[in-house]
């Protein structure tokens, strides 16, 4: 995932100022765990679907060799929020990170990523999980020779 720069000025100085502490802290003779505090005023997560507006972009770039040549590919997605809340009353980036997990542990139970041993999931076949991706709403696009990012 990538974050905007705001997003990431904003976070950089909530923990400038300490209240991304996990760790409880006296105030005004209270404990507190400043995480919680803050969380207590922000919106419920689950209000703000009605009104996200815009798209995720989920991917990845590969690089590599493949017959002999170097290669680069661009594996992405796209998915609308309020395309994804009028159908399942869910903003897209709980959508999108649902989904491929549900799919992972559909592939797990079936037996497609199954072997003895321990195994990351870069590991398995990724064809079967592609497929469902596509099956279950995510579907994704493949540009060749994509721009890299530094």
């Amino acid at each position: 995932m990538t974050f905007g720069q705001s997003y990431l000025t904003h976070m950089k100085c909530l923990e400038n100022v300490g209240m991304l502490r996990t760790d409880p802290v006296m105030f005004e003779g209270h404990e507190i765990v400043p995480i919680q505090f803050l969380k207590a005023l922000l919106p419920d997560p689950a209000s703000l679907g009605p009104r996200t507006v815009g798209k995720t972009n989920i991917g990845c770039i590969f690089t590599g060799v493949k017959d002999g040549k170097e290669k680069s590919v661009y594996i992405y997605n796209v998915c609308d929020h309020q395309e994804c809340y009028r159908e399942l009353g869910s903003q897209a980036i709980s959508y999108t990170t649902g989904v491929p997990a549900m799919i992972g542990a559909m592939l797990v139970m079936n037996g497609m990523w199954k072997k003895p041993g321990v195994f990351n999931v870069e590991e398995f076949d990724p064809d079967p999980f592609m497929e469902a991706l596509n099956e279950y709403g995510l579907p994704w696009v493949v540009e060749e020779n994509p721009v890299l990012v530094d």
